[in-house]
């Protein structure tokens, strides 16, 4: 079995066959099918990612959910191992974070029992769904402070391997959804 650095190697390097544009396309079919999903239509309040150029983009999904009348949160990192939670307000309410990333300066969120689900990027996903994040371990360490949330990856179908190497500090997905899977 290959090691997580090795993976995230491959994962950089599949990532860079395709161009923005083909990115953004194959997007568009992973959101839908995110967005027809029941548990996306039931729930009240979601923690969803604000997408790096070579993720599933969920800049627009992050308006669509919010204009539908739910609560969306997005992670601003706060330190080397840390990070919190912010509601979305809009493009306008974000600024450049941490590694460059967008995160929002909205209202403090921290009753995490009560978020219903969260959509998680990842570097790669496997089969038991299983997920390999960039190395730092916000998203592992943060998840593990909402156990009861469905926790939902989101990927492109080349980042899907059979198996990834998994710790007990790995939060496990609940279910990982693809552009065409």
């Amino acid at each position: 079995m290959t090691n997580k650095n090795d993976l995230r190697k491959i994962m950089r390097e599949r990532k860079r066959q395709f161009t923005g544009e083909k990115l953004g396309e194959m997007s568009l079919s992973a959101v839908t099918r995110l967005l027809s999903h029941y548990i996306i239509k039931n729930a009240r309040t979601i923690f969803i990612y604000y997408s790096l150029p070579d993720e599933v983009d969920t800049h627009a999904l992050a308006d669509v959910l919010a204009d539908s009348g739910k609560t969306v949160l997005m992670p601003a990192v706060t330190g080397d191992y840390d990070m919190e939670l912010h509601r979305y307000e809009g493009k306008q309410s974000l600024k450049r974070g941490a590694y460059g990333i967008m995160e929002p300066t909205g209202e403090l969120y921290t009753c995490y029992e009560n978020i219903d689900v969260a959509i998680v990027p990842g570097m790669a996903f496997d089969a038991e769904n299983n997920r390999l994040g960039r190395g730092k371990g916000y998203y592992d360490r943060f998840l593990a402070k909402m156990p009861g949330t469905y926790k939902i990856g989101l990927c492109f179908d080349f980042q899907k391997v059979w198996k990834l190497p998994a710790d007990k500090n790995d939060i496990k997905m609940d279910e990982v959804i693809c552009n065409g899977q």
